[in-house]
């Protein structure tokens, strides 16, 4: 793709690293196949050449972002499907990032919109206050159906139907000593999830022991900063990333680190990319590279350690349901099937199985009626293959999904645990 950008402009590295992106697009339209948003909209601006234009005519002009502009990019998943069609190799995660921060400090919202993406924000990161948040969203839950009235106020709503009408009691997670000692790892035991489902965090504890790791918690580490990255809000999103990377430095230079496990598919794409993000911050650049290097997915690091022994308690139908952030960001695609029938599990996966099921975050909050046909058109494709319960790596998708199915969902280390000798998932005792 041919650019016009000054030579003043290409001194900012931003702008530097957004053209060679743009150049690299050949306009050959791969990606509109596997984009969501142009499967269900047929709109080229809702595709990713089109948002390509876009971003490319805002920095060139190097104007606010307009309403049109910010829709278009609001209405983009990040789900990255279109990175691994394109044939040209065009890094649109990085691209898109920084249109997100370009939108979100040039462009003023409506103030119902700022209201709920602020609050959003607030809530969300930080597990006491999205605690407090949900146990009054149960009283609340019955006013969804009015405000589903009023365009503006649909996010609203939609928050309100995906809370859980109760929440699982904590389970906080200690560490008990390895039978054989193979090393430390720190789990990152993220924010919405540790409220939202505990029983994943404790999966993890107890299969990272059977394997002979011993999992433990940095003191200081909190929200890995997705949430608020993918919203635009790039400070405070580095904020939290530079927290965490003090946090698991501290665990290094003290007694070392193997890994640093994550089980929550998205946070994991975003560690991965501290190092990327932190580049150019000559205190944390160094660090934040070191932190990627040693993040791993769960079932990343239990495919290259071994799974341990043990005899499957039931011959379940497994669907799996690879989340966006797997597949597409970290790249991760056979390991988490390989590893379910290693265990003994049946497993299937469903028909359409690249698209996003419309969780993204905080986009089934942001963007609900997009986000909800994307779950019906999942859930349909799931349903088809007649599974006894569907597994997968993200807690986002597992909300998302459960909001409008009755099989049973859990994470794929839930049921590795159970297969490896803890109990049988929650989720699957009816």
């Amino acid at each position: 793709m041919q650019t016009n950008f000054t030579e003043a402009q290409r001194a900012d590295p931003k702008i530097a690293e957004a053209e060679a992106i743009l150049r690299s697009c050949v306009h050959c339209g791969f990606c509109t196949a596997t984009c969501p948003t142009y499967v269900l909209l047929g709109d080229e601006l809702d595709s990713p050449r089109g948002r390509i234009y876009l971003i490319k005519q805002m920095l060139e002009e190097d104007k606010p972002a307009t309403p049109e502009v910010a829709k278009h990019i609001d209405r983009c998943l990040s789900c990255l499907a279109c990175t691994t069609t394109c044939p040209s190799g065009v890094d649109y995660m990085h691209l898109i990032d920084q249109a997100r921060v370009r939108v979100e400090q040039t462009y003023r919202r409506p103030a119902p919109e700022r209201f709920l993406r602020a609050l959003v924000a607030h809530l969300l990161p930080e597990p006491k206050r999205m605690r407090t948040a949900l146990k009054l969203a149960r009283f609340a839950k019955p006013l969804a159906p009015l405000l589903e009235v009023a365009r503006p106020l649909r996010p609203a709503a939609a928050m309100l139907r995906l809370a859980p009408s109760r929440l699982p009691a904590a389970q906080p997670v200690e560490a008990s000593p390895a039978t054989q000692y193979r090393g430390r790892v720190a789990v990152l035991t993220g924010c919405a999830q540790g409220v939202l489902a505990p029983s994943i965090n404790a999966a993890t504890f107890r299969l990272l022991q059977r394997m002979g790791f011993v999992p433990v918690v940095p003191e200081g580490q909190g929200c890995c900063g997705a949430l608020t990255h993918h919203m635009g809000r790039e400070d405070d999103a580095l904020q939290r990333a530079r927290r965490n990377i003090d946090s698991y430095m501290a665990e290094i230079e003290g007694e070392g680190l193997e890994a640093i496990i994550i089980n929550a598919s998205g946070c994991g794409t975003t560690v991965k990319d501290y190092g990327h993000m932190l580049a150019r911050d000559p205190r944390y650049a160094a660090k934040a590279a070191k932190i990627s290097s040693l993040t791993k997915d769960i079932t990343e690091f239990v495919a290259v350690h071994g799974l341990p022994p043990g005899e499957t308690p039931l011959k379940a139908r497994v669907a799996y349901h690879a989340a966006c952030s797997m597949q597409h960001g970290q790249k991760i695609r056979t390991e988490p099937k390989a590893l379910l029938m290693q265990a003994g599990f049946e497993v299937v996966e469903p028909a359409e199985a690249h698209l996003c099921c419309g969780s993204a975050g905080t986009y089934n909050i942001l963007q609900p009626e997009i986000a909800s046909k994307l779950r019906d058109r999942k859930l349909k494709h799931l349903a088809r293959i007649r599974p006894d319960v569907i597994a997968t790596g993200n807690i986002g998708c597992m909300t998302q999904l459960a909001s409008g199915t009755e099989i049973p969902l859990v994470h794929t280390v839930e049921l590795l645990d159970w297969a490896t000798g803890g109990p049988r998932p929650a989720a699957m005792v009816r």
